[in-house]
């Protein structure tokens, strides 16, 4: 494992130990972008700056900030550091504009994503004993790939099942003596409705689950765990960082442990970017310390919530993160895929037989999200040809689908029908109470 670990060893290092370990870090990394990566270097050139400035943590603040545009606007490689040749696996996420913001790993940046998932299935008391069924999506998505070797790293079984029909799983479930399962929060409370429906409880072995992609509460956890009589873990990840595994609760959940060894994690006010203190809500910034594919200084998340520096009481001393209290931006995670209300509206203007009205509306329809977008079109679409409206609604969902990734139901309205307002359009109607208030 490249000589990597992940026993408690470095999660319980000491605040000194710990902070030397940072900074010796974070001064090699910048080093590297500023020599490898042109957009880094002109950066720091634009704000009088040389690697030699920063000369630990205390100099953190001096850096330049990352955000997606950046990484959109250098499509599809012009943030790596390092040769093509050197790159041995791709991901990616959704964009706004249909472009897909491009993660690029080294082998040792594999091992290191390897180690930190396994690091979190360490915290969930998983062992090389485990049959882990994972079933987040696999490809371009970071989820299935990611959990998938951090298991086999751990040495525990993997059944990489992905995204497979709900009967399908339960099946595996049964016969193959499943112990832990890997997905989101809601495919869990979809896949718990299921068992009790079949009446397989009793059958199975399932006795934890690895959650994340998404935003999901407390009570969803409790209703799960009482469910199923299993304990639930939120994992947290990004695939501009790493994927899953830049932090996870442990057995105490009391926070998300942060892999603050590779990820430094700061807290900021989205409006002054100014530091916030531990235990007030703030913007997450990640600055990534051993990345050598995709280094990224200082990024942006947009994602809500707060910090602690305290100890854990199950002895480690990394940084914990809350629960996300939701985000600085109008980005929408539905069934555990990015969505911004941008890309919709981008490719009903490509599409051009519509109006510029449009509404997203969201709920939970018991575990699962619902997913309905209301499209004002011309009134002559509602005359007697019903044919014409069923063209354009199937054109429409096509575009849709392909734009996004996901399947939102269609509805085409007459003009006028979506309320219109004075100050900003209420494009986004949420009704899912996925964020902690």
């Amino acid at each position: 494992m490249n000589g990597l670990i992940w026993n408690k060893t470095k999660e319980c290092m000491s605040a000194e130990d710990r902070y030397k370990l940072q900074s010796a870090r974070l001064v090699k990394q910048v080093k590297r972008v500023y020599h490898q990566v042109p957009f880094y270097r002109e950066k720091m050139q634009q704000m009088g700056l040389e690697p030699g400035d920063i000369k630990g943590l205390e100099d953190l603040g001096k850096l330049p900030f990352t955000t997606k545009a950046d990484l959109r606007d250098h499509y599809p490689f012009g943030l790596f550091a390092v040769p093509q040749s050197e790159i041995v696996r791709l991901h990616a996420s959704s964009g706004t504009t249909g472009k897909p913001t491009v993660v690029g790993y080294t082998r040792g940046d594999i091992e290191c994503w390897q180690e930190c998932v396994a690091r979190c299935l360490t915290m969930a008391g998983v062992t090389q004993h485990d049959k882990v069924q994972v079933a987040y999506g696999y490809g371009l998505f970071t989820g299935g790939l990611g959990l998938h070797y951090g298991v086999e790293n751990l040495g525990a079984m993997v059944i990489p099942i992905s995204t497979s029909h709900t009967q399908k799983q339960l099946q595996l479930m049964e016969d193959f003596g499943t112990t832990v399962i890997a997905c989101t929060p809601s495919y869990l409370g979809h896949l718990m409705d299921s068992i009790l429906e079949a009446g397989i409880k009793p059958n199975l072995q399932l006795k934890t689950a690895i959650c994340g992609a998404e935003p999901w509460t407390e009570e969803l956890r409790t209703k799960i765990q009482n469910g199923l009589g299993i304990e639930l873990f939120d994992i947290y990840g990004l695939s501009e960082i790493m994927g899953p595994g830049v932090s996870q609760d442990c057995e105490a959940h009391q926070g998300s442990h942060v892999m603050d060894d590779y990820f430094l994690p700061e807290l900021l006010d989205p409006d002054t970017l100014q530091a916030v203190p531990d235990g007030e809500v703030g913007e997450l910034v990640i600055t990534t310390l051993t990345k050598e594919a995709l280094p990224l200084l200082r990024y942006r998340t947009h994602d809500l919530t707060s910090i602690t520096h305290e100890p854990c009481s199950c002895c480690r001393t990394s940084a914990r993160i809350a629960r996300f209290r939701g985000r600085s931006d109008d980005m929408l995670i539905i069934r555990g895929v990015n969505v911004f209300p941008s890309q919709i509206e981008a490719a009903l203007m490509q599409l051009g037989e519509t109006k510029p009205h449009y509404q997203i509306i969201l709920e939970r329809e018991g575990n699962m999200d619902t997913f309905d977008i209301l499209i004002e079109v011309e009134e002559r679409f509602f005359s007697d040809e019903v044919a014409e409206l069923e063209r354009l609604s199937h054109k429409v969902s096509q575009t849709l689908s392909q734009a996004l990734g996901l399947h939102p139901t269609v509805h085409l309205v007459e003009p006028g029908t979506i309320e219109r307002s004075e100050g900003k359009a209420r494009r986004v109607i949420d009704k899912r109470r996925i964020y902690v208030p």
